[in-house]
C-alpha cells in the first residue's frame, strides 16, 4: 500500500511512533488473514496475537498499569493504519482499545487496577449506552440486560453493560440534572451469554454479537458514569470525556477504509480497460479528475479530524475544554463518514467487475464503509446537535 495519503497528516513524533509503525508492520499479516476473517466472522487468533504482542489493545491505558499512555491523536493514527489493512480489524481494535481507554480513565481506581494492572491485562468490549437495568444493592448493582453490537468481543475478557440505576422498588433514580442516573458496568466474560447472531453484510469480522447479562452483581468499583466528562485520572486524554474518546475512534476507521479504496482503484485503473476508452481507464481525463477531487476531500477530512482532536486534547489538558471543542469532535467524526463513503463509492464504481468478484478488497471496503457509516453515534442528527456551539462561535459582539 502506498503512503501517499498518510505522510502529510501523520506527523509521527513522540511515543506514538512505535505504535503507528507497529500497526503498519502488521499490514501483511492482516492482509493475508482478511478474507478468512470475513468468512469466520471474527478477528483471527494470529492477528489478535500480533495486536497484543505490540500492546495495541492497551495504547490508551496509563503507563503505570502497563499501557502505552498515548494521547488521542496518536491513538487515532494507529486505528487509521489498521483500517487501511482491513476495516473490520480497525473497527474491532477501535472498540477494544477505546473502551479500554475510557474504563482506565473513568472507573474508580480499584476497578481500573483489577482489570488492567494484573498479570493479565484486560481487554474490554461491549455496549456502554444504558439499555439495561441495574438495581442498587449493598456494595454495587445487580445488573440485567440484553445488548447489541459487542464489536471485538471474541477476544475480550471484560464486557461493558450500560444500565439505568433503579432503587430496590424498581424505580429509576433521577440525578440532580433531572435525568435518570446511568452507569456502565464491566463484567467478566464468564458471566456474559453471547447470542451468536452476528450475520451481516459488512464489518463482518468484527464479531459484533448481541449478548445478555442476567442478574450479575457488579461492585461499585467496576461501574462508572455513562456520560461523564470528569475522569478519575489526570492524563490529558481523559479530559476529552467518555463520549469524546468513545465517539472519536469512528473517524479513523472510515479514513483508513477510504484510503485503501483509493490505493486499490489506482492500481486497478493502471491496467483495466473498458469499451469506449482508448487505453486503460487510468489515462481517462474523467477518471483522473474524479480521483484527484476525491483524494482532496479525503486529505481535507483527515486534516480536520486530527486538528480538531489535537485542539480538544490540548484544551482539556489545560482545563479549558469548551462546548465548541466537544461539538467539533462530533461534527468532524460524523462528517468524515460521509466523505469516506463518497470516496469508497467512487472507487467501487470505477472498479467495475473487480469490485464485485470475490475476493475483492474494493468490495470489502464498500461493505465495511456502508455498515460503519450507519452507526448511531455518527448518524446525521449528530450534526444538528453539534451546530449550536459551533454557530455560537461565529457570533460577533
Amino acid at each position: 500500500m502506498t503512503d501517499t495519503l498518510s505522510r502529510p497528516a501523520l506527523d509521527e513524533i513522540g511515543d506514538g511512533a512505535r505504535y503507528i509503525e507497529a500497526a503498519r508492520g502488521l499490514a501483511p499479516l492482516i492482509d493475508a488473514e482478511a478474507n478468512g476473517m470475513e468468512t469466520g466472522r471474527a478477528i483471527s487468533e494470529a492477528v489478535v496475537d500480533g495486536l497484543a504482542d505490540n500492546g495495541i489493545f492497551w495504547m490508551l491505558v496509563p503507563r503505570e498499569w502497563g499501557g502505552a499512555g498515548l494521547g488521542i491523536v496518536d491513538s487515532l493514527k494507529v486505528i487509521e493504519e489498521l483500517s487501511r489493512s482491513d476495516g473490520s480489524t480497525g473497527w474491532a481494535v477501535m472498540a477494544n482499545a477505546f473502551s479500554t481507554g475510557v474504563a482506565a480513565g473513568f472507573l474508580p481506581d480499584a476497578g481500573g487496577r483489577e482489570i488492567f494492572a494484573g498479570a493479565e491485562k484486560g481487554i474490554t468490549a461491549g455496549m456502554i449506552l444504558p439499555t439495561g437495568k441495574g438495581v442498587r444493592v449493598e456494595g454495587g448493582y445487580r445488573v440485567n440486560g440484553t445488548y447489541g453490537f459487542a464489536s471485538g468481543s471474541g477476544h475480550a475478557s471484560w464486557i461493558g453493560a450500560g444500565f439505568v440505576v433503579h432503587d430496590d422498588e424498581g424505580n429509576p433514580e433521577i440525578g440532580d440534572d433531572g435525568q435518570p442516573v446511568c452507569r456502565v458496568a464491566f463484567v467478566p466474560r464468564s458471566e456474559v451469554e453471547f447470542l451468536g447472531n452476528w450475520n451481516v453484510m459488512g464489518m463482518v469480522a468484527t464479531g459484533s454479537e448481541d449478548y445478555s447479562v442476567t442478574d450479575v452483581f457488579v461492585p461499585e468499583a467496576r461501574a462508572m458514569d455513562t456520560f461523564s466528562t470528569v475522569p478519575v485520572r489526570d492524563e490529558g486524554v481523559y479530559k476529552l470525556g467518555l463520549l469524546g474518546i468513545g465517539v472519536g475512534g469512528h473517524g479513523p476507521v472510515a479514513l483508513g477504509i477510504a484510503q485503501r479504496a483509493l490505493e486499490e482503484i489506482a492500481a486497478i485503473a493502471a491496467v483495466k480497460t473498458r469499451p469506449g476508452y482508448p487505453s486503460v481507464i487510468g489515462d481517462s481525463d474523467m477518471f483522473r479528475r474524479e480521483f484527484v477531487t476525491h483524494e482532496a476531500l479525503l486529505q481535507a477530512a483527515r486534516r480536520y479530524m486530527y486538528d480538531a482532536h489535537a485542539d480538544a486534547e490540548a484544551a482539556g489538558a489545560a482545563g479549558a475544554m469548551t462546548d465548541e471543542h466537544r461539538a467539533r469532535l462530533r461534527q468532524v467524526t460524523t462528517w468524515v463518514q460521509g466523505v469516506a463513503h463518497d470516496v469508497v463509492t467512487f472507487a467501487y464504481g470505477w472498479g467495475g467487475s473487480s469490485s464485485i468478484r470475490n475476493p475483492s478488497v474494493l468490495g470489502r471496503c464498500m461493505r465495511d464503509i456502508s455498515v460503519g457509516a450507519r452507526h448511531m453515534l455518527v448518524e446525521p442528527m449528530t450534526l444538528v446537535e453539534a451546530a449550536g456551539p459551533i454557530l455560537a462561535g461565529y457570533a460577533r459582539s
